[in-house]
């Protein structure tokens, strides 16, 4: 069972049951045949229900064994498997509700909850943000018993004793999936790693593929902290970037990437690398941003404040361009709909 789960997760989302399909009905005959020479009961019990039912009983224990139930009968013209994930038992949807502070609970409470879940509080956990509901019970599996739950219709997972998953682990994981890791905090703080990597996730392309990776909290620190209120980010690029104002857009982007290049990097031959430029360009340039700001350039808590701004502004139009992005292919998406016949929904609404 436990190779069939790593061939599974090996694999791009794409083909999970392409691999199920091929796989598990050979190694649910094993199992029975183990059964059988094992166990002179099941033996017995063989002979009465006839090898074919035992086979498929065996089957379908393994799909839950895997977080999935059988919900209909093979198609035996295509050979294909149709499968739900399990619901989530209510006492790990109070649990989680618990820890992700969508309920007050005492603590006295909150270990009757873990206690009924199966699910001790670990010291420290870790939040997982995801796109695709139905994956959810096997990335908990593959995971060490992650604790399933929702927040605002977002589906997400409680990763207990984070140290146990390294970051290579995560990342093979959820690869080709959009999917947004949180940091790791005490279990008290848990609706915080939730609240961030929802929020990264938010911000992520939203497409999975065999070349997505999961995003990391941990490697986006600034950029959420200066996201986390963009009416404050706009006045803030309001209040230090109106000298560019009166520029025409391409002179007011040439001087942004400079100065920003400058501030991040503190000489002009350093900037000039980092934007593929002569050292002299960007000299001149820095003349012009000069007349403009004025002696406050040589203010650290000034640069400091210039350097926030430009970067928000440019944070912020990312996100402009990646939500029109994300508009026009739901538009696009929506527009090729097409109602499903019952066979070709079968199909579909596989793994």
């Amino acid at each position: 069972m436990c190779d069939l789960l790593n061939r599974i997760w090996s694999r791009p989302r794409g083909e999970w049951t392409r691999v199920l399909r091929k796989e598990l009905p050979a190694l649910a005959e094993k199992v029975t045949e183990e059964l059988r020479t094992g166990f002179p009961a099941f033996s017995a019990l063989l002979a009465e229900t006839g090898a074919e039912a035992t086979r498929r009983a065996v089957e379908q224990a393994m799909l839950v064994a895997l977080g999935y139930q059988e919900t209909a009968e093979r198609v035996r013209r295509t050979g294909d498997l149709v499968v739900t994930p399990l619901p989530v038992a209510p006492a790990r949807r109070e649990l989680f509700a618990a820890l992700s502070g969508a309920e007050d609970v005492p603590d006295v409470a909150l270990a009757e909850r873990a206690r009924r879940a199966g699910w001790p509080v670990p010291a420290r956990v870790q939040a997982i943000a995801l796109t695709s509901p139905a994956e959810a019970p096997q990335l908990a599996a593959a995971l060490g018993d992650a604790l399933i739950g929702t927040v605002d219709g977002d589906t997400c997972l409680l990763v207990p004793d984070p140290g146990t998953q390294t970051r290579a682990r995560l990342e093979a994981a959820l690869k080709g999936r959009a999917a947004a890791v949180g940091h790791t905090v005490p279990a008290g703080d848990t609706a915080s790693s939730l609240r961030w990597a929802r929020a990264l996730l938010a911000l992520s392309p939203g497409r999975g593929g065999p070349d997505t990776r999961p995003a990391f909290v941990d490697d986006h620190l600034s950029a959420l902290l200066l996201l986390q209120d963009e009416s404050l980010a706009r006045a803030l690029a309001s209040r230090w970037l109106s000298p560019l104002d009166d520029l025409t857009p391409r002179q007011s982007e040439r001087l942004e990437v400079t100065l920003l290049a400058w501030l991040e990097s503190g000489g002009a031959p350093e900037a000039a690398r980092v934007l593929h430029v002569h050292p002299q360009t960007v000299r001149y340039r820095l003349r012009q941003i000069e007349k403009l700001f004025g002696p406050a350039l040589r203010d650290p808590r000034t640069r400091f404040e210039l350097e926030m701004a430009l970067r928000s502004r440019r944070l912020m139009a990312h996100v402009r361009r990646y939500r029109s992005r994300a508009g026009r292919r739901a538009r696009a998406v929506a527009s090729t709909i097409r109602p499903l016949g019952v066979a070709r929904e079968a199909r579909v609404n596989g793994l």
